[in-house]
């Protein structure tokens, strides 16, 4: 508990700042040093600083009483955005924030958990934190208490561990909550019950949804995740390997612990490979870390939520797989995994980081592992090594380029139902559809949600699921699927948060029908996958199915309709007229005929309104897309063009799209009822 005390903070309004006679009113709460220059706190705590100034108060020398106080800079808080009005109590969950120190100064740090979901009920754990003045100067306060649940799933941002046990008192939000049996800080207090004992706190996994930057990284700093934690994981295999020193480190407390951080690896193993792995560029995205978890033996990484963001919360995913020997190559693979994966940038020290990992890889499995396991390694190094060089990784999909019909890409599945029994209310559920036709539960609500309310109810696990999807400059596509009757829905226009545009604007959005009409199974199976291969290998040719010279006529019956050539994707240009019950008539036409590919506009035009130009728009943009693949890219592009301004696209400012793909059938609702 000492390393911990030494690295917990005071966090104070930069003005007046701290002063040494203990008079200064500007204490805000506490925080902790995560890694050099970077202290983690909360966000209701830190957003009290003037303009994103806070002054972190703390000791630079253990052996010294004398404090310091150095100005930091407040760079991301979860959320990003607070309560409306200065005096709303209350910061919603996860209310985290980095504070990075705007001067170098020396202090301790402690050692954060790589584990995902560390705090479970019924464990022993213990806090620290600052309170307000006692006796003119502010007092550190320490205790013990019990994990005695959750508010909120594993995805949704709303999660918080419910602690009870000793007092807690105003001041201490922000202070390290700690795993005494392993010997690391597990989460961050949040807050204390007003007259009783305990309080809530937050799980330092939640910083794994600090949301990604757009594009391509350039460096480390690109992403405050991956600067904050390779920082912090070479700072602690610096201290161990150094021999400078005799001060006690977390390693030497973790070594005489009976709890490790798993069966596989001891405290000095494990720091010493994170710090090599935090030398090394980190994964692409969070979908590659996981496509190279699930082709490891027994391990799915669909158990971790959040889902894992680094190469240290990778490794932690192995640590409980295996025992003995499997354990141990099962890690040795992730490392060579790890040394041939696709790198967002090159750094000048990458090349002799992948050749360090290598060696600490050859050296621990040279004294406890096979020859053949050996002989595998070697081969592996050889083939990874002499993979092409600086920024290797696949090319990110272009505007109008291929989708996941061509990249195997996974997606986004967003199912909503409406209650019959209650209007205005929705059922929701959220997955991920893997590039193999499977389907991963995220989240779901079968309490009936209102219509107004789903953008930000849905913010927090749609998130989650795109970060398991997005790569660099490729966004996932969004499937949502609805009965007819929702198709109108524009869910291509919500705003999950307030400081985001609408989702069509952020990546492509495409709609799926969950209530297709009764049809000929055997006949329609084959027509649909037929239709669907045709369009997928293009060209494409839009025909308008509903609208002769601008007047409204009635779409085709399903015979015609399956009459028309393979390639033709049907254009419905009046389906937003005056009569819906028509228009689902014949969109239901549409679809039992076999279609899966459909552009539609929800608004359709004045009476009397010429709609050539939507006519000959949405034909060419049919014809330029050339497959079914790219049509949601193009749709995408057409809606960030409006967002812009650009006149010449507001003819599809209420398009949409049927994307319903055979060889990706919606689940079964067995299938997602039960989200982990």
């Amino acid at each position: 508990m000492g390393l911990v005390r030494e690295a917990t903070v005071r966090i104070h309004r930069p003005e007046p700042g701290y002063v040494p006679d203990g008079s200064d009113t500007g204490f805000l709460g506490s925080g902790f040093f995560i890694a050099p220059s970077w202290v983690l706190t909360c966000a209701h705590v830190a957003s009290q600083g003037e303009g994103g100034g806070v002054n972190v108060v703390f000791r630079p020398d253990r052996h010294s009483a004398e404090e310091t106080a150095v100005a930091g800079a407040v760079v991301a808080t979860l959320p990003e955005s607070g309560p409306a009005g200065p005096r709303m109590p209350g910061w919603p969950a996860p209310d985290l924030a980095l504070i990075r120190l705007l001067e170098p100064a020396e202090h301790a740090c402690v050692y954060v958990t790589e584990r995902p979901a560390a705090m479970l009920p019924g464990s022993r754990v213990h806090y620290v934190g600052w309170t307000g003045p006692r006796g003119g100067r502010p007092a550190a306060v320490s205790g013990d208490c019990t994990v005695k649940g959750m508010f909120g799933g594993p995805a949704d941002d709303g999660q918080q561990i419910r602690l009870g046990g000793d007092w807690m008192e105003a001041g201490m939000s922000g202070g390290p909550v700690v795993d005494l049996a392993r010997g690391e800080v597990v989460g961050v207090l949040k807050s204390r019950i007003e007259g009783e004992q305990g309080g809530t706190a937050v799980g330092v996994e939640r910083l794994r949804t600090l949301p990604v930057q757009a594009g391509p990284a350039e460096d480390e700093q690109s992403d405050p995740y991956q600067a904050v934690f390779h920082a912090h994981d070479r700072h602690h295999a610096d201290r161990h390997n150094s021999t400078a020193g005799v001060e006690r480190t977390w390693v030497d407390a973790q070594s005489e612990l009976v709890s490790g951080p798993g069966r596989t690896l001891g405290p000095r193993q494990r720091i010493v490979l994170l710090g090599r792995l935090a030398d090394i560029p980190p994964p692409v995205s969070t979908r590659a870390l996981l496509d190279i978890l699930d082709g490891l033996p027994d391990v799915y990484s669909g158990d971790h939520r959040p889902a894992p963001r680094g190469w240290r919360d990778g490794l932690a995913a192995l640590y409980e797989v295996r025992d003995g020997d499997r354990a141990l190559e099962l890690v040795l693979r992730y490392c060579m995994a790890v040394i041939s994966a696709d790198r967002p940038y090159e750094a000048p020290g990458t090349a002799d980081a992948t050749q360090a990992l290598w060696e600490w890889v050859r050296r621990t499995a040279d004294d406890h592992l096979s020859r053949s396991f050996r002989k595998e390694l070697d081969l592996l190094w050889s083939t990874g090594r002499n993979r092409p060089g600086p920024g290797r990784r696949t090319p990110p999909v272009p505007p109008g380029g291929a989708g996941p019909g061509a990249t195997g890409r996974s997606f986004v599945l967003l199912a909503l139902e409406l209650r019959g029994w209650e209007q205005g209310r929705y059922d929701w559920r959220i997955a991920v559809g893997e590039s193999n036709g499977d389907f991963r539960p995220v989240a779901e609500d079968a309490h009936g949600t209102a219509l107004a309310d789903l953008p930000s109810r849905l913010a927090a696990p749609l998130a989650e699921a795109f970060r398991c999807c997005d790569e660099p400059d490729a966004p996932a596509v969004l499937q949502v699927a609805t009965g007819r009757a929702l198709l109108d829905l524009d869910v291509d226009k919500w705003c999950l948060t307030p400081y985001e545009p609408p989702l069509g604007v952020v990546r492509p959005v495409v709609l799926r029908c969950a209530d297709q009409e009764p049809y000929d199974e055997e006949w329609s199976a084959k027509e649909r996958k037929v239709r669907w291969n045709r369009t997928a290998a293009g060209p494409m040719r839009g025909e308008v199915s509903d609208c002769v010279g601008g007047i409204r006529v009635r779409a085709p019956e399903t015979g015609e309709l399956r009459t028309l050539a393979h390639e033709t994707v049907p254009l419905l240009c009046q389906y937003g007229g005056h009569s819906p019950s028509d228009a689902l008539a014949g969109l239901g036409r549409v679809m039992s005929a076999g279609y899966g590919v459909v552009l539609w506009r929800r608004r359709a035009g004045q009476a009397g309104a010429v709609c050539t130009e939507f006519h000959r728009r949405a034909a060419d943009t049919v014809t330029q897309a050339g497959t079914s693949d790219r049509l949601p890219y193009a749709i995408h592009e057409l809606r960030k063009s409006v967002r812009a301004s650009r006149i010449e696209t507001y003819w599809s400012d209420s398009v949409a799209l049927l994307y319903d793909d055979p060889h990706h059938p919606l689940p079964g609702s067995g299938q997602l009822l039960e989200a982990p």
